[in-house]
C-alpha cells in the first residue's frame, strides 16, 4: 500500500490495473458504436428492437447487481476481474464468428449483450470494491481521477476508433477490437502482485442478510440515497434520451449519418470528460464536496437540453459540443460522489455497498431503454429525445433537496451517531 503523499505514478499495481482498464474502455467505446450499427444496419432492428438492446445491456443491474455484491465480498477480487475480462472476450467473439458463417441473429446480439452485462456487473463492483485496498483509501481521489481520464480518454478516441472500423471492416468485425481489448485487459491484472487476503468465511454466512446488509448501509444512510436517486434518474431518463439520439443520427428515414460521423460527433461530445477528470479534485475543493455533487448535474441541465434540437447542419456539431460540456459535469459528479462513497464504507461492506448503488443506479438503465423503444415506436423519436432530456435536466432535485447542498466537506468514514444528525 502506497503512502499517502506518494503519487500513483510510482505504484506499480496501479499502473498495471490503470493500463489494462485503459485499453479495455477505448473496446468498449468501439462497441458502444458498432452493436447498435449492428444492429439497425445489417439486421435492419426496428426503434423497439433497438431498445430491446440497450435493455439487453443493462438488464444485469437488475438481475444480478444485489448477489453481486456479496458474491464479490467473500472472494478475492483481484480473481473475479480476471474472470470478467476473459469470459467478455469469448461472447463478443462471437458474434463476428456468427456473422461469418451467416448465423447471426437479434437473438445472439441480446443474449451477448446481457451476458456481457452480467460479467461488467461483477467486473465493476470488484473493481470499485478492489481500489481502496489496492491504493490505499488516501489516494481513492487520484486514483478514480485517473481511471476517469482514461475512461474520458477512451470516449474520445474510441466512438472516432469504431465509427472508422465499422465502415473499414464492417460492424461484426469492428466488434473483435473491444473482445481483444478484454483479453489485454486480464493480461494486465494477472500481472498485479498485491495479493488481498482471502476472506475469512463466516460460519453463519447467508446471501440474504449479505445483501439485506448493503442495502440498510445504503437506504439508511440520507446523503447515499440523495446520490444513488440523483445518479438513477439521470440513468434513467439518459437511456431514452440516447436510445432515441442514436436512431435518429443512423437511421435511413432521420439523418443518415454515416458510422464515421456518428463516431466524430460522440468523440466531440466525449471530450469534455477528460477536462473533467483532470479538474474535478479542484472543482470540489473550491465549492466544496457537497455542493459539486448537485451543482455539477443541475449546469448540465441547458445542454442537454439542446439534444432534441439536432438536425444534419451546424446543429450537429453544436449538440455535439454541448455533449462535451455536459461530460466534464458528469466525470466531475462521477469523481466526488464515488470518492466519497467508498471513503465512507466500512471495508468489509464495500462490494455490497457498490453493488447495491449499482443494482439501484444503473438498474434504471434497462427500463430507460425499454421505455426509449416503445416511445420511439409510438410517440416518435424525435419527442422521445425531449422526454429524455426534461428528465436528466431535473435530475438534481434529489440531491439539491439533501443536506448535500450546504455540506462543504462530506464524511470520511462512517460514524452511525453523524449518520443520525444528518437524518441517515
Amino acid at each position: 500500500m502506497t503512502a499517502p503523499r506518494q503519487s500513483l505514478w510510482h505504484h506499480r499495481d496501479f499502473i498495471r490495473l490503470w493500463t489494462g482498464d485503459s485499453i479495455s474502455q477505448i473496446g468498449t467505446m468501439v462497441s458502444l458504436i458498432a452493436l447498435p450499427l449492428l444492429a439497425i444496419k445489417v439486421l435492419d432492428a426496428t426503434p423497439f428492437e433497438v431498445g430491446l438492446l440497450t435493455t439487453a445491456e443493462t438488464a444485469a443491474f437488475l438481475l444480478v447487481g444485489l448477489p453481486a455484491g456479496a458474491w464479490v465480498d467473500r472472494v478475492r477480487r483481484r480473481n473475479v476481474l480476471i474472470v470478467g475480462d476473459i469470459g467478455r472476450a469469448v461472447l463478443l467473439g462471437s458474434l463476428p464468428l456468427a456473422w461469418y458463417l451467416d448465423l447471426l441473429t437479434l437473438a445472439q446480439l441480446y443474449a451477448v449483450a446481457l451476458f456481457t452485462g452480467v460479467l461488467t456487473v461483477f467486473f465493476d463492483v470488484a473493481y470499485q470494491s478492489y481500489l481502496p485496498s489496492l491504493v490505499g483509501r488516501g489516494h481513492l481521489v487520484e486514483g478514480n481521477a485517473k481511471l476517469e481520464a482514461s475512461r474520458a480518454v477512451a470516449q474520445i478516441a474510441g466512438p472516432s476508433v469504431g465509427g472508422v472500423l465499422v465502415q473499414w471492416l464492417t460492424a461484426p468485425y469492428a466488434v473483435l477490437v473491444d473482445a481483444a481489448s478484454y483479453l489485454w485487459s486480464a493480461v494486465w491484472v494477472a500481472a498485479i502482485r498485491n495479493r488481498e487476503p482471502k476472506p475469512e468465511r463466516a460460519p453463519d454466512r447467508h446471501l440474504g442478510r449479505e445483501i439485506r446488509e448493503g442495502l440498510r448501509f445504503v437506504l439508511g444512510h440520507r446523503l447515499l440515497r440523495a446520490i444513488t436517486a440523483t445518479t438513477g434518474t439521470s440513468n434513467l431518463f439518459s437511456s431514452i434520451l440516447n436510445t432515441a439520439f442514436i436512431i435518429v443520427l443512423a437511421d435511413q428515414a432521420q439523418l443518415d449519418l454515416s458510422a464515421g460521423t456518428i463516431g466524430l460527433v460522440f468523440t466531440i461530445g466525449s471530450i469534455g470528460g477528460l477536462l473533467g477528470a483532470v479538474g474535478a479534485a479542484r472543482v470540489a475543493r473550491t465549492l466544496g464536496q457537497g455542493p459539486t455533487i448537485w451543482l455539477s448535474i443541475l449546469a448540465g441541465a441547458p445542454f442537454v437540453l439542446v439534444t432534441p434540437l439536432v438536425q444534419r447542419d451546424w446543429t450537429l456539431w453544436a449538440v455535439a459540443a454541448c455533449w462535451a460540456v455536459n461530460g466534464f459535469l458528469v466525470v466531475v459528479y462521477n469523481i466526488t460522489q464515488v470518492s466519497f462513497r467508498q471513503g465512507l464504507c466500512p471495508e468489509r461492506l464495500l462490494g455490497r455497498m457498490n453493488a447495491t448503488i449499482r443494482f439501484l443506479v444503473w438498474g434504471t438503465m434497462p427500463l430507460g431503454g425499454f421505455i426509449g423503444g416503445v416511445l420511439g415506436s409510438t410517440i416518435g423519436v424525435r419527442p422521445t429525445m425531449w422526454v429524455g432530456a426534461i428528465g436528466m435536466a431535473l435530475a438534481f432535485l434529489p440531491a439539491f433537496l439533501s443536506p448535500l447542498r450546504t455540506m462543504r466537506e462530506l464524511p470520511s468514514s462512517y460514524d452511525p451517531e453523524q449518520a443520525a444528525r444528518i437524518g441517515g
